[in-house]
């Protein structure tokens, strides 16, 4: 079969110019860049495609301070990403931003995912001074859609978000796929557990963003979309556009709780934590959703929670096999369904399901609102 009608080929290209790179230009121009990374595992600092691309910035643009602010986290996507962009990205004064929820977010219900990123993107677009770029990699479930020429559901939305916004994309996965079809890179040295690349497959996804960077800002085309001021409508009814984070001591506490400095659950410094089932935790807040994010894994209990005094809801979190006795920020969406307004929220600390499987204890990490 020739190269040229092979399903991959088909695909179409790696990369999908629709927003120039103006804001990164001009912050090399100043000589201080900062580029903020948002996604999974894949993602996250370690052994990562943004290592060899903060190198080659290093080394392109030596002249140039640059500032790498990092707040992938593993095992999280984007309805996480969407209550800590604020802290996390918008607050350090990024210039250049990648969003890489492909994969993290390919089992998430598509309404949710849909209200999640976009809700993540109109924030980065309306409060940022930053060029926005959408990465996707690549995980096993993308196989079976990527050798038959189709383009996965997930990637797909995320590309109707780009065009709604003019943002640019990069399928890295497609691009290291290509290259594995070419005799340049085995797949056992892309992916060696199947789904995270090592050094080489960081390697081979960095060198497409790193294409991309460099055609787009020698080229010096100019973004085709003036969005900044005036954003379209949302095409998703209920978009996580405007969240807010509450501060953990905004919540009345009864029983043995603590709010403790915190280093061993990435993406908090802070958490609420108590060992003991029993304890209560209430608080109001003003908004339609609540979303909270504890530290979580086979030491964590579960909860018992209300709203505005109605009836009691039992969690009842999985806890796969891959989690440690915690280190995992996981959120829990409580609701984004009520009325906008003043709301009072209820917590009961639970513990875990069977004694021997699960522990007890509550770690709070994050609190946030949908306004």
């Amino acid at each position: 079969m020739p190269a040229s009608s092979s399903p991959i080929e088909q695909l179409g290209p790696v990369v999908r110019r629709r927003g120039g790179l103006d804001r990164t230009r001009a912050a090399l121009a100043r000589g201080q860049l900062t580029v903020g990374f948002l996604g999974g595992s894949i993602t996250a600092p370690g052994v990562s495609w943004p290592e060899p691309l903060a190198a080659w910035l290093g080394d392109t643009y030596s002249g140039v301070r640059l500032t790498i602010e990092n707040a992938a986290l593993g095992a999280t996507g984007s309805e996480l990403a969407a209550i800590r962009a604020q802290s996390e990205i918008l607050n350090r004064g990024c210039d250049l931003v990648f969003v890489e929820y492909a994969v993290n977010d390919f089992g998430t219900e598509p309404g949710l995912r849909a209200r999640a990123r976009e809700g993540l993107l109109r924030q980065l677009l309306r409060e940022g001074n930053c060029d926005v770029v959408l990465a996707y990699t690549y995980c096993p479930e993308m196989q079976a859609d990527m050798f038959a020429g189709r383009v996965p559901a997930s990637i797909t939305d995320f590309e109707l978000l780009a065009d709604r916004y003019g943002l640019s994309s990069v399928w890295m996965g497609l691009h290291a796929v290509r290259e594995v079809q070419r005799g340049l890179l085995r797949w056992e040295d892309w992916l060696p557990d199947g789904l995270h690349p090592a050094t080489r497959g960081s390697l081979c996804y960095a060198q497409s963003v790193m294409a991309f960077l460099a055609e787009g800002l020698a080229s010096g085309a100019k973004a085709k979309n003036a969005l900044r001021d005036k954003l379209p409508a949302a095409l998703t009814p209920g978009a996580w556009e405007r969240v807010s984070l509450l501060p953990l001591t905004a919540a009345e506490l009864t029983g043995p709780w603590s709010l403790r400095r915190w280093t061993s659950c990435p993406g908090v410094n802070q958490v609420l934590i108590t060992p003991a089932p029993g304890a209560g935790l209430r608080m109001a807040f003003t908004g339609r959703g609540l979303v909270l994010a504890f530290d979580f894994g086979r030491a964590s209990g579960e909860i018992s929670h209300r709203l505005d005094g109605g009836a009691w809801t039992d969690s009842q979190r999985d806890c796969p096999a891959w989690a440690g006795e915690a280190g995992w920020l996981r959120h829990h969406l409580i609701t984004e369904d009520l009325a906008p307004g003043p709301h009072r929220f209820e917590l009961e600390t639970l513990p875990g399901p069977g004694s021997a499987v699960r522990g007890s204890r509550t770690a709070l990490g994050l609190i946030g609102v949908i306004e």
